[in-house]
């Protein structure tokens, strides 16, 4: 369509369809994806989330030191977000059609992250940030794959890394104030 062409569109034949297929909820015949392909990695999402929530929150539990009682705090900020993140995917999922996939059969095998305990504190801390920097890397090629054909999907993703990309910057932080050491070069 040439960019100065009017938008055009046939209303009663948009009107009779969301008539026809109540059924089917909010997914309309111009969704532009696979949908059960959105739904995989989806629930491929949901999985990474809840190991996520679960290494933080053993982390906050478990932690040790001095000057644990910060990191602690900062870890169960975490695990919260990480469970909000969870439940904005499974409920993204329930909108596509699909059943979230919360079983803990395989759970380990659908996440991109481990579950990694840490021996100590600053072992702890960079267990996290490798796995924010997991989903980062993973969550920008899920924008990219969703893109303009699912733009709920992608402005949900984009909300997440955001906050994802936070955790990372908080957890190197961390890691230079119990390491010692800045990792990053400016």
């Amino acid at each position: 369509m040439p960019e100065n062409a009017p938008f055009v569109t046939d209303i009663e034949a948009i009107r009779s369809r969301a008539r026809d297929h109540l059924e089917q909820g909010a997914l309309t015949p111009n969704y532009g994806l696979d949908v059960e392909t959105a739904i995989h990695l989806l629930n491929d999402a949901i999985a990474t989330e809840i190991v996520c929530v679960l290494r933080y929150r053993y982390h906050a539990i478990v932690a040790a030191g001095i000057s644990s009682d910060a990191v602690k705090q900062e870890f169960e900020e975490h695990a919260r977000d990480e469970e909000q993140h969870l439940l904005w995917f499974a409920e993204r999922v329930n909108q596509l059609g699909g059943k979230p996939n919360l079983d803990p059969e395989g759970l380990a095998q659908r996440s991109a992250t481990q579950y990694v305990e840490g021996a100590d504190l600053v072992a702890m801390i960079k267990e996290n940030l490798v796995a924010e920097r997991i989903v980062i890397e993973i969550y920008r090629s899920l924008i990219r794959y969703f893109a303009d054909k699912d733009p709920t999907t992608r402005l949900l993703i984009e909300r997440v890394l955001a906050q994802e990309e936070d955790h990372a910057n908080d957890m190197h932080d961390l890691l230079i104030a119990h390491q010692g050491t800045p990792m990053l070069d400016h």
